[in-house]
């Protein structure tokens, strides 16, 4: 496990590096003032880093992060922070549907959400486009399934899927399963990523760097997103926030920092009620409910439900 308190610096990145179009999860304006992690200064040739704290305005009223805390937590905050869409598409799919939302991922398939959470398209289309093609009849949770698909078959679970880029998204699918078998994974039932974090030595700027070269489309959104997500079972990433999450938590009246965020986690965990978050061990479980937190309060934000959350929480 790393420190636990290393020293904190936030990841400032120059403009002209950014992609031209970003979907409406991370939009450009979330990536000017970089990311929130605590990690050592990476080589001069990746992003300067520079301590910071948000600007942006705090909540006009006071916010009981306890409160706060507990009720993201909980299943009651679930439908606040995913799309109607979602919740309708269970009532026909049950229960058991592999979803954004609720379901354990393997890194593999973190890896295919990111990529399609980084194209330019809506929140709901890009939950959407996951449940389609990680459910009956498609199932594309192997780069082997993805392969034997081809983009033939990507197109066409996208096209059930009605969302938008279509076509790119399914060629980016298949040449990221090419890229597991070929340089990420140990062949194409891999879906544990460990080469990635062998071959890097579990160092994170080297794992993202390494993601970056060989997954095509996976650009910086792309790679936040998997950092946000995958922190729960590679402590390496821990504790990372993206500009458009750390937002999101800040309007919520959470900390500003992924930093401050984990040490009020810590400084609350007794309180909280965790016992439906399964993990190895204490540790992997507080990673995990930091995850949680996080894609709850974007999905809140992405949905225009931050005041009906601060309500609920109250």
């Amino acid at each position: 496990m790393p420190p636990k308190k290393a020293q904190t610096k936030d990841f400032v990145v120059d403009k002209s590096t950014e992609p031209a179009a970003v979907s409406k999860e991370e939009p450009s304006t979330s990536k000017s003032n970089g990311t929130s992690k605590k990690r050592k200064a990476p080589a001069a040739s990746g992003p300067n880093k520079v301590p910071r704290r948000s600007a942006r305005s705090t909540p006009s009223a006071p916010v009981d992060v306890v409160k706060m805390l507990h009720f993201l937590l909980s299943p009651t905050s679930l439908d606040l922070c995913r799309p109607k869409d979602e919740i309708e598409d269970l009532k026909t799919r049950g229960a058991e549907t592999k979803t954004y939302s609720t379901s354990t991922f393997t890194p593999f398939e973190e890896l295919v959400c990111a990529v399609i959470l980084s194209r330019p398209i809506g929140h709901m289309l890009g939950l959407r486009s996951i449940r389609t093609i990680f459910n009956a009849p498609y199932e594309f949770t192997t780069p082997k399934k993805i392969r034997e698909a081809g983009n033939e078959g990507c197109r066409e679970a996208l096209d059930k899927a009605r969302t938008q880029h279509r076509q790119r998204t399914a060629e980016e699918l298949v040449l990221l399963a090419d890229a597991v078998v070929n340089s990420l994974g140990y062949g194409d039932e891999d879906v544990s990523l460990e080469r990635v974090r062998e071959e890097s030595e579990h160092d994170y700027e080297r794992e993202r760097e390494m993601l970056r070269k060989n997954v095509k489309g996976l650009g910086k959104t792309g790679l936040d997103i998997f950092a946000r997500r995958i922190q729960g079972v590679w402590p390496k990433f821990y504790p990372f926030v993206d500009q458009r999450t750390l937002a999101a938590a800040e309007k919520l009246g959470l900390p500003g920092s992924a930093e401050e965020l984990s040490d009020m986690l810590d400084e609350h965990w007794k309180k909280l009620d965790v016992k439906d978050i399964e993990a190895k061990d204490e540790e992997e479980k507080k990673r995990k409910a930091f995850v949680r937190i996080l894609e709850r309060a974007v999905g809140a934000d992405l949905e225009g439900n931050v005041d009906s959350v601060k309500s609920e929480a109250a």
